[in-house]
């Protein structure tokens, strides 16, 4: 997965990721007028499992299994930081393999469930549920001050005074001894991810605040403010900063359906940037009406679909 491990046994970031794809396979299907059931089922099936063995009460947990899988053995797996030491192996039997996160919360936990809302292929998990995760997220992982903050990994990207959007903690007990790696740390790909979801589901307070917290690292006199580093500068996963135009906005134009979706999360009258595939432009709110400028090429649509925030 993206921290350069592997998950054992079912967790919500990666099954999110499946059952998003099984709800687009579906979508595809319908557009095409191909039937699969399988698909359907599968996706059916996944969302029962996972908003009921995976759901804590509050938020999306892991369930560490290494046993009785059609696995490897975790001490013999070909992947990264395979080699288990004797206290390694001891935590094991104890704990689990090592680089998992079991009871915490994850701060990518819904993550496949942000790409579907952003793609427009639609939600596909309890609505309740997904906006419970994110709020958690966002109070037990967003901090104000580093300085109380232990981070063994790269303190770099945000520590002392910085405050920042910690990648998983465990409010509920069950710190792993040995968590996945990067765990400690605050990547503003995730920050910016998080952030634009939370607009998505209405929380737009919270989301903002997350943004403001992390551009506050990035004041210029510390860091670059144009270049958001993790593994190097201007490493591509900020770019999901681009997500807050539409979380924000929602605006979402459907070429095939010649629709321009816009159910904004802002109050009032506002102005916002839009890119599609043949031509962009600004869209937004004047005088409590939808309105669509194009400045460059073409933007072919027969209808704004226009649902105003409360």
């Amino acid at each position: 997965n993206t921290y350069d491990i592997e998950f054992w046994g079912p967790d919500p970031m990666c099954t999110s990721f499946y059952l998003g794809a099984l709800k687009a396979a579906t979508v595809m299907a319908e557009a095409l007028g191909d039937d699969v059931p399988l698909y359907r089922e599968l996706l059916d099936k996944g969302v029962a499992f996972m908003e009921s063995e995976l759901w804590d009460g509050e938020y999306f947990i892991q369930q560490i299994q290494w046993q009785g899988l059609r696995a490897a053995d975790p001490t013999t797996a070909k992947s990264w930081n395979v080699d288990y030491s004797p206290e390694a192996v001891a935590l094991l039997q104890e704990e689990g393999p090592k680089y998992q996160y079991g009871r915490g919360c994850i701060s990518d936990g819904v993550l496949g469930a942000w790409i579907a809302a952003v793609c427009g292929v639609g939600p596909f998990l309890d609505h309740d549920k997904v906006r419970s995760h994110l709020l958690a997220v966002h109070h037990y992982n967003l901090k104000h001050d580093l300085r109380s903050h232990a981070n063994p990994q790269r303190p770099s990207l945000a520590l002392g005074k910085d405050g920042g959007l910690l990648l998983c903690t465990w409010p509920k007990g069950g710190a792993l001894s040995l968590p996945f790696v990067y765990s400690n740390e605050v990547w503003t790909g995730i920050e910016y991810q998080v952030a634009s979801h939370l607009m998505l589901m209405g929380e737009t307070d919270a989301g903002c605040e997350i943004v403001r917290v992390l551009r506050d690292r990035y004041n210029s006199a510390v860091r670059n403010p144009f270049g958001e580093y993790e593994c190097g500068h201007w490493y591509a996963r900020a770019m999901a900063s681009y997500g807050m135009l539409q979380g924000l906005t929602g605006a979402r134009y459907d070429a095939v359906e010649r629709k321009l979706y816009l159910h904004p999360t802002l109050q009032g009258d506002f102005r916002a940037f839009l890119a599609t595939a043949t031509g962009y432009g600004t869209v937004g709110v004047k005088d409590g009406q939808p309105f669509l400028e194009v400045r460059h090429g073409t933007i072919p649509y027969e209808e704004i679909v226009f649902d105003a925030s409360e």
